[in-house]
């Protein structure tokens, strides 16, 4: 029961960053610096509430990834800030959803059901990310932004099939 509310959660968290990043059907305009910028922003915000959230369980191999992605995350938005400065553009407000919404509850956090729930969460985080950014280098708009994205892409796309293995196995 508690791995079905994991999924229902992990959908429901996905359909807001996917939202809030400006996720576009066919046909639709081509994301913007702005969507971008918002969007990584919303999802280095996910792996820091990842780390919080994880802060109050107990796991350790749980506790090492997600620190280790909180550090990836704040590597990452000192890089943009850059970017989006020397752009001039500001991320919009973006709908966000605990990071933890998706986690099982506390009592489970050193069980494989904990971990693999860690794992699920994170899974539609990172293809909304990596969606919105193959999206931006179809058309972009701003060549600094785009070199940022082309190098991100590899190491995105790394950590979910990473983050999807760990997944199985557990």
């Amino acid at each position: 029961m508690r791995i079905l509310v994991a999924i229902v959660l992990a959908f429901i968290s996905t359909a807001a960053f996917a939202d809030s990043v400006g996720e576009r059907t066919a046909g639709a305009r081509a994301p913007t610096a702005a969507d971008v910028v918002t969007g990584l922003y919303a999802f280095s915000r996910f792996q820091q509430g990842l780390l919080e959230s994880t802060d109050l369980k107990g796991n350790a191999e749980v506790k090492n990834l997600a620190a280790l992605r909180a550090e990836e995350a704040t590597k990452r938005d000192k890089a943009l800030k850059q970017i989006q400065v020397a752009i001039g553009t500001e991320p919009r407000a973006a709908k966000t959803t605990s990071a933890s919404a998706g986690l099982v509850e506390p009592e489970n956090s050193d069980g494989p059901i904990y971990v693999k729930s860690f794992y699920a969460a994170q899974i539609p985080e990172y293809e909304a990310a990596i969606s919105l950014l193959e999206h931006y280098l179809k058309a972009p708009d701003n060549a600094a932004l785009a070199a940022f994205a082309r190098e991100q892409l590899p190491m995105l796309r790394s950590q979910v099939k990473e983050a999807e293995r760990t997944m199985a196995d557990k």
